[in-house]
């Protein structure tokens, strides 16, 4: 099923997402990866450090947001891209173990000039299996719309 058009978009509308529970090895291997702090991937350094424990990267906990809503089919087929983010804040450290789930709320739809498309701003939230928010931001979707610029 092809995800929402633009037009389809109306502020005020809530998209939930699945869960995702992230394990040491995922965080691990990540913060290899793209984060090499020893918070993030050394267990034993991890327990002595400011947070008392192996956490996540919070661009770990970002690309998992973002793939959790990818994967409610929302913007499937009609995604154009992002043309940035605002806000984002991480509020407390995704453990492993933790189950992370993410709200989104359309809080603005921008038509293009170009008029094939627009602009909709996602109010981001996500959760841990508490219900603790872990990480906020505004994300902007560019949206393919239903008609075709001529």
């Amino acid at each position: 099923m092809p995800g929402r058009h633009f037009e389809d978009f109306r502020i005020g509308d809530v998209i939930e997402s699945e869960g995702a529970t992230l394990t040491d090895s995922q965080i691990m291997d990540f913060a290899l990866r793209f984060d090499p702090q020893p918070f993030h991937m050394d267990a034993v350094a991890a327990a002595d450090g400011p947070f008392q424990g192996l956490i996540a990267s919070g661009f770990h906990t970002l690309s998992l947001t973002f793939r959790l809503i990818r994967d409610t089919g929302i913007i499937t087929g009609t995604s154009l891209g992002g043309s940035g983010m605002d806000e984002l804040r991480w509020l407390r450290p995704v453990r492993p173990g933790d189950t992370i789930r993410v709200r989104v709320e359309v809080v603005e739809t921008i038509p293009s000039r170009r008029g094939d498309r627009g602009t909709v701003r996602l109010a981001y939230t996500t959760v841990n299996q508490r219900g603790e928010p872990v990480m906020t931001c505004i994300m902007n979707h560019i949206i393919s719309g239903r008609t075709v610029a001529v």
